[in-house]
């Protein structure tokens, strides 16, 4: 029914509301992440600034918003439900009412979403990610790649799949999200002026908050 298609909508809005980068970053000393560094909650900013722990746990909370509103949404209404509740999760992150509407750019919260159509597409996509993240170093590159490459390899993965147009519009939607929230990077990156990540850097990040939270 239609009121549960909705129902898993508002519910997956709510779970991405859920500013896990910015609790997290508190929990670390950071107040604020937002004001810090690129001013995004998500996990490449709390990477740069608080090094791979806390960008680890901003990771995988971020990807259970949209993993857990699958779910629900499953329950509530099917394939519908479940893709409906995805999408509004990925939205709440980037737009969280309760914060401003300023959030992420959505690559984690997608991740949740990849795993409840297709673990193995999910586990493909990561791979894509981690390998055009180590040749570049650009995160934003490595995440533009994995947004244009997720609904093209729907269309091979789920094309058999009942409902197939609902997972591709899904796809395509998430996309579009996407690069919606990496418009300033892909401005950067036409420039020449978008930062690489730099993990000697980031792991003396890592070493200075981990001494700092062990003297707590």
């Amino acid at each position: 029914m239609a009121w549960k298609i909705i129902l898993a909508a508002v519910i997956g809005y709510l779970l991405g509301c859920i500013p896990s980068g910015v609790m997290i970053s508190k929990v670390f000393g950071v107040r604020d992440i937002r004001k810090v560094g690129s001013g995004n909650s998500g996990t490449t900013n709390v990477l740069r600034t608080l090094g791979w722990l806390p960008s680890v746990m901003t990771l995988v909370c971020d990807c259970l918003k949209g993993y857990v509103a699958c779910l629900i949404g499953r329950q509530l209404g099917g394939d519908a439900g479940m893709l409906a509740g995805g999408l509004c999760a990925i939205v709440g992150h980037d737009f969280p009412v309760f914060m401003g509407f300023k959030g992420g750019k959505g690559i984690a919260t997608s991740l949740g979403l990849i795993i409840a159509i297709n673990p193995w597409l999910a586990l493909a996509l990561l791979a894509v990610q981690i390998i055009a993240v180590a040749l570049t170093r650009y995160m934003s590159v490595a995440s533009l790649i994995t947004t244009v490459a997720f609904p093209i390899l729907v269309i091979f993965t789920e094309r058999g799949r009942e409902n197939f147009p609902l997972f591709l519009g899904a796809a395509c939607i998430a996309s579009a999200l996407s690069l919606f929230g990496h418009r300033g990077n892909i401005q950067r990156l036409i420039r020449g002026e978008e930062n690489r990540l730099d993990f000697v850097k980031i792991g003396k990040v890592s070493e200075k908050v981990m001494e700092k939270m062990k003297k707590k």
